[in-house]
């Protein structure tokens, strides 16, 4: 199966990410902004189009690209995978992930998450700064869970493991 992982990367998790899926997979890898610049009939030889990029405020930044074109490609495998900074375990994950697609998207698109973690120092300084105000947020929370989740973003970490991609290789086996 011929196949192509665009990615947006910020901070570098997602394109660790993408690098490992492209590893496993023989996957031509591009980054979103080169991904831009290719003219439709680029995209036609793919069977299997991935988008990977990081999650903010519940959704997948710069998704929008993919989605809008993910119309056309309805013949093909599609599927997104997101990367954030919460731990595997957390439920509000699922729930997010509900909530990225639309009804008719999930028909077509299979949307996967993948801890990846904070790295402040690659951070633009909105990200950061919007970071570090919900970090600080949460911390005054009377919630003591809040709390303890406001004291582990307020640093840097690195949770992403290769393991998280198995779900991902599996759905392009199929």
């Amino acid at each position: 199966m011929k196949t192509l992982i665009i990615f947006s990367s910020q901070t570098g998790f997602t394109k660790r990410y993408a690098e490992w899926i492209a590893e496993e997979t023989d996957a031509e890898l591009i980054s979103l902004s080169r991904a831009k610049k290719k003219n439709a009939d680029y995209f036609d030889t793919y069977d299997a189009i991935l988008y990977g990029g990081w999650t903010m405020a519940g959704r997948v930044v710069k998704a929008d690209w993919y989605f809008k074109r993910a119309e056309k490609w309805k013949d093909k495998k599609l599927l997104v995978f997101c990367v954030g900074a919460s731990p595997m375990e957390n439920p509000e994950i699922q729930t997010a992930l509900d909530n990225m697609l639309t009804s008719e998207q999930k028909e077509f698109i299979k949307i996967f998450y993948c801890p990846g973690g904070i790295a402040y120092d690659k951070m633009n300084l909105f990200s950061r700064l919007a970071m570090k105000a919900f970090a600080s947020a949460l911390k005054k929370d009377a919630d003591p869970d809040k709390q303890k989740q406001g004291a582990i973003i307020s640093e840097s970490y690195d949770i992403a493991d290769k393991q998280y991609i198995q779900p991902i290789l599996g759905e392009l086996k199929k």
